[in-house]
């Protein structure tokens, strides 16, 4: 759920407080040691051998109820096979041997930097090969000077090495600053100050309002009341709601000077570390007596103390065995396809220089021979007496040591600084335009967008599949308290934007209701009918019913009131916004919910039912005997409560298949049952979320026997969970409906119109909510998702003969669920196939139909090629592990680019299963934003996410990595095609300067600011025109064609570069004094073409010309000239570096040779001309007889036109016959008869 970096901001630090540790005068300070390095975090507590010697003797069990073997400050392990458990003296001191307090996100320390460091960079392929031409270049074979080779690899090196060495040291001040926070901790009578690192289990902490906690701890006492306290989990989930925690009753009355003498003896039985946020079980043991801990007693590292003076907690899991620090796990690494296929064509380059080399190796093994006496080949070295490298006799040898030293020699094929170069460009394109974006910063609660990894910005331009959960994603999660059915009876006139969006559907008049004059107007109340207004609810016909239904509203929840307890003021805290709407409409409506202790819920209402009879407002106190709380399998809360006059209800609510499986036989039970079945159906046609309200009356007697059973669940050790939802089966029967309620959760604003940008862009949307099917089906047709021009199959689960085989039981009920499924799924499929292209189709399907449909891989392939046919997807009734289920199929059977967006815990899975997860920071936390690899705050949002920044950084890296390709290309080949007139000996014509500095200097600039500012079109026009986007999905940038089209250029321009400077040196005097050019003037002529030709080809190459761009290319050229005029004038042997770089007179004094010849400016003026003009023919014959959809859109915007393209180039501009009737059609309908340009558009009508 968190990832390291951001974990370490939110550990729990008290915003520079301190923290006071209560421990008894003997309790030792001194902390376990941290391991050595090399040995693993184990602590000696969970089975490790202490380092400071053997554990303490064993003592007996602690309790007769848990049959365990005991010993202190070691793991548990119950001899009935029961997990093992963590035994925690309270103020134990030494007697628990823990793991320190102390924590570490950093990846590496001073020690291991360097070798983890370069471990990391030599993972990657690439780094591989340039280490071995490294070490190639050191042996004698070698054609080039070692620094050739050896200096790019280390300053590639060296610049990811530090910016590694950046980043992790910034974790390290973090990781400081909080392990070096003080607490305060009680030294025999005497406070002391210490870090909280020094903090160990067993160790009661006192934390003041508005500090954080240093570690998981047990909460004993508080200033509060009955031990309550309030804390804020907004580092640990991101929720700002106030979360209530109660102590247990034997020790919340507990001071500071009385702890440690009512806590003598006292120890602690609960779990193992683990990761799990919301669950917790232990039993505290003190006095004799064994008490069941929960949650409600757990306070965790990273949450803060508010709204109460202090509290008083038993530190329990310390530093990295804490929740949050076993949630601090580092993000998956995720690469993107482009980068994938990158990797393809560094080992199709690869292959290619084998080639190249073997070719040469080969014709180098039959051209060598003693016969070229001159050459000295083969001689002993009279002064050593051995032998030069090899035998020319020995073509063998001759033919091994030959293709090592070529492969040297066209190493650079393959660019030495693309990966580095691509970081670069990515980094900056996330942090600087996508978390800067000001079209994507949401002001109303000041959230931008945030790139939390730069590794897949291309793959946003990719996105073929999108996976979207709907409430808090396409909703706003903000409800309102809409309408109600009690007692058969349907209230509320609102009308939803569902209801609106089906009118406009169906073509009929947008549905309008008058509100009453006096009607109520307050946030998250959106209700209104006169009939329960204003205490006129008691002239209905069930009056006692409705009381009953709103006292269950204001008494089975979990909402905490804040501020002064009247109507206007008070503040409901909810961990839901649906429980904060239903309170908030009871309260309206009469039923005022105004405070809560930890036993008791207080609401103020009207006794009186009779309408005759004055109101009798009163203050009625509800026992809150037990809780049975929500969760996604019961998918109901209960609340059990004793009322003033000494009975005891059981109220509960839920979801409708849930609550009506409960309902007890009797006729009064379901009385009202058909009617509201009906209601529900209406309701969820609205596009409204509800829920189901029941109760049951309880016998004391029965409610002793099973509140002993509910007891014993939860102070079990083993299987709670399961043990206390059982017990909870046994009482939540033999209900009696009471109705239902119905809240509107409105649509984000602008998901229409983004949804239906999506789909124009070739996008598929995948909904997968858990909200019924009609009210799936309803927010799909009001967000434009589904419409009526679509033929939409609804996958029905519920046919009779499933519900008959289901109320049978058995296994015969799957496969009959199975056979009904696959029969509408296929014959669906059927339909949509003759369909294929002259009508879109979509597809509904809810969770057990899904379950039937991926039951195995023959359904899911129908299920799946279905859902790749259709427009659009609906699966409701989804569970998450279902949406990530759903997610994994299509990513693996469509091979296509997934997106999944959510915005809460139940989405994670989802999001970590595409390829690409963006988290909304909604109203249900951070956990979404937490798991995801970009978080933006409104699903509108998306829309520029993909259709500007994925599309422009897509563009941007597929031709940064074909030009980086086309440049290697283009300058490695001259070398080639001159060892063809070398005997392929891998004789050097360039400098060893030259080649050192090709990547690093000459051309590196220009292609860092082409992956970091360029545009084809403007950004108004992509979304305008989202059919651009369609380039990225077919990959048309990269593909086989393009990448081919690249090299071809590069090669071309090899050839033109050396052949015609080489030609042009032939056939007599070349300079003023009548010398010919030689070698190195030949080959700095040629340098130089190649530096030309590339960077005029980026000029080319760039659609959106700044500055910037001018500086680089241009600015790479001059730095070129300012070299060479300075290299030139350096004589052989001055810089002095020791390395023997400067000591052969290659090029000394050669560039003002050069410049005084006219061959060499004549070759600086046809070279370029003849490399760039196929490119130049070719782009204008594009433009002009086969423009694509961005050439269109730039002539568009550059010559002005007024009226707004609001068309898809590709569809309203497909290739029919120029001059044809179609042809003036279309371009008219486009540009308008009267455009004022038309006449100027000539390229048009040949596209059109």
């Amino acid at each position: 759920l968190l990832t390291a970096a951001p974990c370490t901001e939110g550990l729990g630090r008290g915003h520079g407080t301190t923290a006071t540790v209560l421990k008894p005068a003997t309790a030792p300070v001194e902390a376990w040691a941290s391991p050595r390095s090399g040995q693993s975090m184990q602590p000696v507590g969970e089975g490790a051998t202490s380092p400071s010697g053997p554990p303490p003797p064993a003592r007996t069990a602690f309790n007769a109820s848990h049959s365990m073997a005991v010993a202190e400050g070691k793991t548990r392990a119950s001899t009935a096979g029961a997990p093992a458990t963590r035994h925690v003296v309270v103020n134990g001191g030494a007697q628990n041997r823990f793991l320190k307090n102390s924590i570490a996100t950093a990846k590496y320390t001073w020690y291991t930097f360097l070798p983890k460091g370069l471990m990391e960079q030599f993972r990657r392929v690439a780094n591989v090969y340039f280490l071995f031409i490294a070490i190639l270049s050191l042996l004698p074979l070698s054609p080039v000077h070692p620094v050739t080779n050896v200096g790019p690899l280390f300053f590639v090196i060296t610049v990811s090495l530090t910016k590694e060495a950046f980043e992790d040291s910034k974790r390290h001040k973090k990781d400081k600053e909080v392990n070096e926070t003080l607490a305060e901790v009680v030294v025999g009578g005497a406070i002391e100050k210490h870090k909280w690192a020094d903090i160990k289990c067993g160790d009661v902490v006192l934390v003041r309002s508005g500090e954080g906690f240093p570690a998981d701890m047990v909460l004993l006492a508080s200033s509060l009341d009955e031990g309550v306290c309030f804390i804020e989990t907004m580092n640990l989930d991101g929720e700002t709601n106030l979360k209530m925690k109660k102590a247990l009753e034997e020790t919340g009355s507990l001071q500071v000077a009385t702890c440690a003498e009512h806590m003598a003896g006292a120890s602690i039985d609960c779990e193992l570390p683990n990761n799990s946020l919301y669950t917790f079980t232990g039993n505290l043991v003190l006095g004799g007596n064994t008490l069941s801990l929960s949650p409600q007693q757990v306070l965790l590292r990273g949450c803060s103390l508010r709204n109460t003076e202090w509290v008083l907690g038993s530190v329990i899991f310390t530093g990295h065995e804490s929740k949050v620090m076993m949630n601090s796990t580092n993000s998956s690494s995720k690469r993107s396809q482009l980068e994938r296929r990158m990797d393809y064509l560094i080992a199709f380059m690869l292959t290619v220089l084998l080639v190249i080399c073997v070719i040469g190796a080969i014709g180098c093994a039959f051209w060598v021979d003693k016969k070229y006496w001159y050459l000295d080949l083969g001689r002993e070295d009279e002064a050593t007496e051995t032998r030069q490298l090899f035998d020319p006799a020995d073509t063998t040898m001759v033919a091994v040591l030959d293709f090592l030293t070529l492969f040297v020699l066209y190493s650079t094929l393959i660019p030495i600084s693309l990966y580095v170069s691509i970081e670069i460009i990515k980094f900056i394109q996330a942090m600087t335009f996508i978390n800067n974006d000001i079209d994507m910063y949401h002001a109303e609660t000041d959230t931008p967008a945030l790139a939390r990894t730069s590794n897949l910005n291309e793959e946003l331009g990719q996105i073929q599949y999108i996976f979207s959960d709907k409430t808090g994603t396409l909703t706003c999660n903000v409800m309102e308290f809409a309408k109600v059915s009690i007692a058969g009876v349907a209230y509320g006139n609102c009308v939803t934007e569902i209801q609106k969006a089906n009118a406009k559907r169906l073509g009929l008049p947008e549905p309008t209701v008058k509100r009453s004059e006096d009607a109520h107007s307050e946030f998250g109340f959106n209700f209104d009918d006169e009939r329960l207004m204003h205490g006129k609810w008691k002239h209905e016909a069930q009056p006692k019913i409705i009381q009953e239904f709103f006292r269950l509203l204001a008494v089975c929840h979990t909402v905490l009131p804040e501020g002064q307890p009247t109507r206007e003021a008070i503040v409901y805290q909810a961990e839901s916004p649906d429980e904060a709407a239903l309170v908030t409409g009871a309260k309206v409506l009469g039923w005022f919910f105004n405070a809560r202790s930890t036993s008791t819920v207080t609401i103020e209402e009207d006794l009186s039912v009779v309408p005759s009879e004055p109101p009798k407002w009163t203050q009625q106190d509800y026992e809150i005997l037990a809780v049975l709380e929500f969760n996604s399998t019961r998918k109901r809360q209960s609340t059990i409560a004793r009322r003033q006059d000494g009975s005891i209800v059981l109220y509960c609510k839920g979801a409708d298949n849930v609550i009506i499986d409960r309902l007890g036989p009797e006729a009064a039970c379901r009385e009202h049952l058909a009617s509201t079945k009906e209601h529900l159906d209406q309701f969820a046609a609205d596009g409204l979320r509800t829920l189901c309200l029941a109760y049951r009356e309880i016998e004391a007697a029965e409610f002793a026997v099973w509140m002993k059973a509910f007891t014993a669940a939860k102070t079990s050790l083993v299987d709670r969970e399961a043990k206390m939802d059982a017990a909870a089966e046994e009482i939540e029967i033999g209900l009696t409906l009471l109705g239902c309620t119905a809240i509107e959760d409105k649509l984000q604003e602008g998901v229409p119109q983004t949804i239906e940008m999506l789909a124009e862009a070739g996008i598929q949307i995948w909904v997968l909510t858990g909200d019924k099917v009609e009210t799936a089906i309803n927010i799909g047709f009001a967000c434009s998702l589904l419409t009526g021009e679509q033929e939409m199959f609804v996958i029905e689960s519920d046919t009779p003969e499933v519900l008959a085989a289901e109320a049978e039981g058995g296994k015969q009920a799957e496969a009959v669920l199975e056979q009904a499924v696959m029969g509408q799924l296929s014959a669906a499929l059927a339909k949509a196939e003759t369909l294929a292209g002259s009508k879109d189709v979509s597809v509904v399907i809810d969770g057990k139909g899904l379950r039937a449909a991926m039951a195995n891989d023959a359904n899911s392939k129908i299920f799946l090629k279905l859902g790749m046919m259709s427009k659009a997807v609906v699966c409701c009734r989804v569970s998450p592990l279902q949406k990530a289920t759903v997610t994994t199929l299509v990513k693996d059977g469509a091979k296509q680019v997934t997106l999944a967006i959510g915005d809460g815990a139940n989405d994670v899975s989802m999001i970590q299963a595409a390829h690409i997860g963006v988290g909304i920071s909604g109203m249900e936390g951070m956990q979404a934003v937490m798991s995801s690899d970009f978080a933006i705050a409104q699903f509108r949002f998306l829309k520029d996410l993909l259709l500007v920044h994925g599309r422009y950084n897509y563009r941007r890296i597929a031709r940064v990595v074909g030009y980086f390709f086309y440049k290697n290309t283009c300058y490695t080949l001259t070398v080639f095609w001159f060892n063809l007139f070398a005997a392929h000996s891998g004789q050097r014509c360039y400098d060893d300067w030259y080649q050192s500095l090709y990547n690093l200097a000459f051309t590196s600039l220009p292609v860092l600011v082409l992956g970091i500012f360029d545009q084809d079109v403007p950004k108004s026009f992509s979304q305008t025109v989202p059919g651009l986007y369609k380039v990225g999905q077919r990959n048309a940038l990269f593909d086989m064609r393009t990448l081919a089209s690249w090299l071809g250029a590069g090669l071309f321009g090899s050839l033109i570069c050396f052949f015609v400077p080489f030609f042009s040196a032939e056939g007599g005097a070349n300079t003023s004094d009548g010398k010919v050019l030689g070698l190195w003037a030949t080959g700095t002529t040629a340098y130089t073409c190649v530096i030309l030709v590339v960077n005029i080809r980026m000029a080319l190459l760039c659609s959106f010309q700044t500055f910037y761009h001018h500086l680089t290319i241009y600015g790479s050229i001059m730095l070129w000239c300012v070299f060479i005029l300075g290299y030139c004038a350096v004589k052989p042997g001055d810089m002095d570096f020791n390395m023997d770089l400067d000591a052969k007179d290659n090029v000394y004094y050669l560039i003002y040779y050069l410049i005084g010849t006219p061959v060499f400016w004549l070759n600086l003026l046809l070279v370029p001309v003849i490399s760039i003009l196929p490119d130049l023919i070719g782009q204008a014959y594009e433009r002009c007889f086969a423009p694509q959809d961005h050439h269109i859109i730039q002539e568009y915007a550059a010559l002005g036109s007024t009226k707004p393209l609001t068309a898809d180039p590709e569809a309203s501009l497909g290739r029919v016959l120029p001059g044809s009737a179609a042809a003036t059609k279309v371009y008219e309908e486009f540009f308008g008869p009267d455009d004022p340009i038309g006449d100027k558009l000539a390229p048009y009508e040949i596209k059109a």
